[in-house]
């Protein structure tokens, strides 16, 4: 089953020749109330009505260790993030005034607050808020609509502009999640130009960051499947964006023949146990090192535990349905559910 939401008609677009959403368009959710992803998102949504928001200036995390800095401030302010998806999502759901206005709250302080720095690793949680807006976009005030439309668009249009450059890691998992907020916001807005650019962008990037095996650049460089994992995700984020506007990036493939696709399907084969793999023991980054040495023990060499992969096929269900069985089994082994949007969202 397959959820959409309205969005904002409210906002006028420079060039709407598209649709204003990202991943969710026009539905209805009640008739998912009872399900487990939704019930987890109500309780957790119950629990933060009253809650205030916390967003600061300027998240930074990346390349920072426990304890630096403006890492741990950083850290609290990012917990709003799934916060507001999930008070957008117990909306969509219940239909109950108080998630919207909990919603409300959230969504305006990040627009008035947060000021983008266009550090993909610091600020790709702001996935969920782009989310959070389709969800709740068709009631917002035509003032908070018109704000997160200029601050949407200011995000598709400061990333692409950085991806037409040569920015930082522009080979590795950074410009994953640089064409994941970009596609998403891009879509939000709904100006063909920049998901033209966006969807250019994603080309690019597998062209170079996917190999043709199915192995990623990341994986030479980090010899960790976590970076496998913090690479797919995003493109496959991206990837959803686009399909539900009917496109299909997941099979795209590069003139190599490496395509998203074929990536998540070498991924499978660890997931699934049948090759096992030691992590970071021949990484060639020195803040892996520096991160073990630290005390950070996933950064430390040991073996690679496939339920870390539980979202990246949850994910990969949406577009290979034979990944569900795979998906379940890793939550039956974790004993943890998948992000109930990437259910909420079929």
């Amino acid at each position: 089953m397959r959820a959409a939401f309205v969005v904002a008609a409210a906002v006028v677009c420079p060039q709407p020749a598209l649709a204003q959403h990202a991943i969710f368009a026009e539905g209805d959710l009640s008739a998912l109330a009872g399900s487990p992803a939704a019930r987890e998102v109500i309780a957790r949504a119950q629990a933060a009505l009253g809650r205030r928001p916390g967003a600061i200036p300027k998240l930074h995390t990346e390349g920072t260790l426990p304890g630096q800095g403006i890492r741990d401030i950083s850290i609290a302010a990012k917990r709003d993030h799934p916060i507001v998806l999930d008070l957008a999502l117990a909306w969509a759901v219940t239909r109950d005034r108080r998630y919207l206005d909990q919603a409300e709250l959230y969504l305006e302080n990040w627009a008035d607050v947060y000021q983008m720095s266009f550090n993909p690793i610091d600020e790709t949680s702001f996935d969920m808020l782009v989310m959070a807006t389709d969800l709740t976009a068709p009631d917002l005030s035509p003032p908070l609509a018109a704000k997160l439309h200029t601050f949407w668009r200011r995000m598709a249009s400061g990333y692409l502009d950085a991806m037409d450059g040569k920015p930082h890691n522009a080979h590795t998992n950074w410009q994953s999640h640089r064409i994941k907020l970009a596609t998403l916001a891009a879509y939000r807005v709904g100006d063909k130009a920049l998901i033209d650019r966006a969807r250019a962008a994603y080309r690019r990037h597998i062209s170079v960051n996917l190999r043709p095996d199915g192995s990623t650049f990341d994986f030479e460089e980090r010899d960790a499947l976590h970076y496998v994992t913090y690479n797919l995700d995003p493109l496959m984020t991206a990837a959803l964006a686009a399909r539900a506007h009917g496109e299909n990036w997941y099979d795209w493939k590069a003139p190599s023949d490496a395509s998203l696709a074929h990536s998540v399907d070498w991924l499978a084969i660890f997931a699934r146990g049948e090759r096992t793999h030691i992590e970071f023991a021949r990484s060639k980054i020195a803040f892996d090192h520096a991160r073990a040495a630290a005390g950070q023990k996933e950064y430390a060499p040991h073996p690679w535990n496939p339920v870390q992969a539980l979202n990246t096929f949850a994910l990969a269900s949406h577009f290979r349905s034979h990944y569900a069985v795979l998906r379940d089994a890793l939550s039956r082994e974790s004993g943890r559910r998948f992000a109930p949007w990437m259910e909420l969202a079929r």
